[in-house]
C-alpha cells in the first residue's frame, strides 16, 4: 500500500510554501508521495484572478520537480468540484494506496464552510500543518469544536495508516509566510510564462488544455 497525502488547493501560482509543509509531511507522516490536487476552480475563490488550469499545473509542476511531489487535475477527468465528491473517487479509483488529507491551518479556519464536511473527515484522516498567524483562529472554529475528540497525539503520527477516521493530527511547522496572494500582488501576470501551454498531467498522463 503507498502512503500517499493529498494537498488541495488553486495553486495560483504554486510556490515554495507548497513545496515545504509538502516535504514537512512527507517525513513526518513516513508518506511515499504528496499528490496536489490542482483544482479547476474552487468553489470557494472568485474566479476573477484565477489564471487557467494549465498555468497553474505547469506552475505545480515546476514547483514539484526533482521530489515525490506529483501535481494533478483528476478532478476534471473525474468530474468532480468539491473536495468530498473527489475524495470518495479517489478512494475508489485507487484501492492499493492509503491517503490522508493536509491542510494548513488556515484552510481549517474555513473548513466547516465545506461541503460534507464531517463526511470529509470520514473518509481518511486529515493533518493540519501549522500555518503562523492562523492557530488561535482554527482552534476556535465550529469545525474543530466538532473534530478536536477526534485529534491523535503528534508523536503518533507515523502510524496514520492504523487510524479509523475520522482521526486529526496537528503538526508543527516553521513559520513559512510565503503565500500565492502575496505572489500575485507582486506579479500579477506570473502566469504569462505558462500562457498557451499543453501540460500533461503527471498522475492521469491526459492532456491539460
Amino acid at each position: 500500500m503507498a502512503r500517499i497525502g493529498i494537498l488541495g488547493g488553486s495553486f495560483n501560482p504554486a510556490h515554495g510554501g507548497h513545496r515545504a509543509i509538502s516535504l514537512f509531511a512527507l517525513k513526518a507522516l513516513g508518506l511515499d508521495e504528496v499528490w496536489w490536487l490542482v483544482s479547476p476552480g474552487n468553489p470557494l475563490k472568485p474566479a476573477k484572478g484565477m489564471a487557467s488550469l494549465p498555468a497553474r499545473l505547469a506552475s505545480a509542476g515546476h514547483q514539484a520537480r526533482r521530489a515525490p511531489i506529483r501535481p494533478t487535475a483528476i478532478e476534471r477527468q473525474l468530474g468532480t468540484r468539491y473536495t468530498v465528491d473527489t475524495l470518495r473517487k479517489l478512494t475508489r479509483r485507487y484501492p492499493a494506496h492509503d491517503f490522508i488529507w493536509l491542510m494548513g491551518a488556515d484552510n481549517l479556519i474555513q473548513f466547516g464552510q465545506w461541503k460534507n464536511w464531517r463526511g470529509i473527515a470520514r473518509i481518511m484522516p486529515i493533518a493540519v500543518i501549522a500555518r503562523p498567524g492562523y492557530e488561535g483562529q482554527a482552534h476556535g472554529t465550529f469545525a474543530m469544536a466538532w473534530l478536536r475528540r477526534f485529534v491523535r497525539p503528534a508523536r503518533q503520527s507515523r502510524h496514520w495508516t492504523d487510524w479509523r477516521p475520522p482521526a486529526l493530527v496537528l503538526l508543527r511547522f516553521r513559520p513559512d509566510p510565503r503565500s500565492a496572494t502575496l505572489l500575485r500582488q507582486a506579479d500579477p501576470l506570473w502566469h504569462r510564462e505558462f500562457k498557451n501551454l499543453r501540460v500533461r498531467d503527471p498522475l492521469t498522463r491526459a492532456m491539460i488544455v
